[in-house]
C-alpha cells in the first residue's frame, strides 16, 4: 500500500525504541532477569515490543499463571528506576513539534505499564496528550487493541492513523488494526524511516 501522508489525520507512536531511546535500560533489565531465571539473553532479541508477561510466557512456557505474573513484575521492577541514560530518539521532539504546529492529534501506545511509561517519557522530556499502556488493554501487541483504543480516544478513524513502530510485534499490531505503518530500524512498513527526522520531513511536506 502506498501511503499518502495527506491521508494521515493522527499519528500513533510506540514508545521504547521509537519515541524514547531506552534500549540500553531495557537490555540491562532483561539481562539481569534472564540470569535469575536461567534464560539465554540472546533469546530476548526477537521479543522486543511485546508486554513483559507475553515474553515471560514464551520464554518459560511451563510457568503457571501466578508465576508468570510474578516473573513479569520482577522484570518491570528492574526497569522503573533505571532511566539515567533514557533520552528522546533522534528527531522525536521535532516530529512532535510538526504535529503540534499542524494540530495533528497524536498518541503513545506502549507495551509498558503506566508507571514505566511515565518514567521514560518524563526522562525524555515528552508529554503525550493520549497515553495507552498495557494496563489499558486486555491483550497487548501484536494484538491491535491498543492502537484501536488510541484511535477511538483521538476520535480519528484507524484507517486515517499512521502507526510508527520499531518492532515486528508493534508493526503487526498496526497492520492488523487497519492503520498505515511507518517502520524504523530497517523493518518493513508502508513507510520506512531512518529516524523521526524523516517522519517530521514527510509530515511537514503535506
Amino acid at each position: 500500500m502506498a501511503v499518502v501522508l495527506g491521508d494521515v489525520d493522527a499519528v500513533l507512536f510506540d514508545m521504547d525504541g521509537t519515541l524514547v531511546d531506552s534500549d540500553a535500560a531495557v537490555e540491562r533489565a532483561w539481562t539481569t532477569w534472564s540470569q535469575r531465571y536461567g534464560v539465554e539473553a540472546a533469546a530476548l532479541t526477537a521479543l522486543h515490543g511485546s508486554p513483559a508477561d507475553h515474553t515471560v510466557r514464551r520464554l518459560l512456557p511451563t510457568l503457571g499463571t501466578d508465576e508468570v505474573v510474578r516473573a513479569a513484575a520482577e522484570q518491570l521492577e528492574l526497569q522503573y528506576d533505571d532511566v539515567a541514560d533514557v533520552v528522546a530518539t533522534v528527531g522525536a521532539h521535532r516530529a512532535i513539534r510538526v504535529l503540534e504546529r499542524s494540530r495533528t492529534p497524536w498518541a503513545v501506545v506502549t507495551s509498558a505499564d503506566r508507571r514505566l511509561a511515565a518514567a521514560r517519557l518524563g526522562a525524555a522530556g515528552i508529554e503525550a496528550p493520549v497515553l495507552v499502556t498495557v494496563e489499558d488493554v486486555s491483550v497487548g501487541k501484536p494484538d491491535p487493541e491498543g492502537f484501536l483504543l488510541a484511535a477511538r480516544l483521538l476520535a480519528v478513524p484507524i484507517g486515517r492513523c499512521l502507526v510508527v513502530e520499531d518492532s515486528e510485534p508493534g508493526l503487526a499490531a498496526g497492520r492488523t488494526s487497519g492503520a498505515m505503518t511507518a517502520a524504523l530500524k530497517g523493518l518493513d512498513g508502508d513507510v520506512r524511516l531512518a529516524d523521526l527526522h524523516g517522519l517530521a520531513d514527510l509530515l511537514a511536506s503535506r
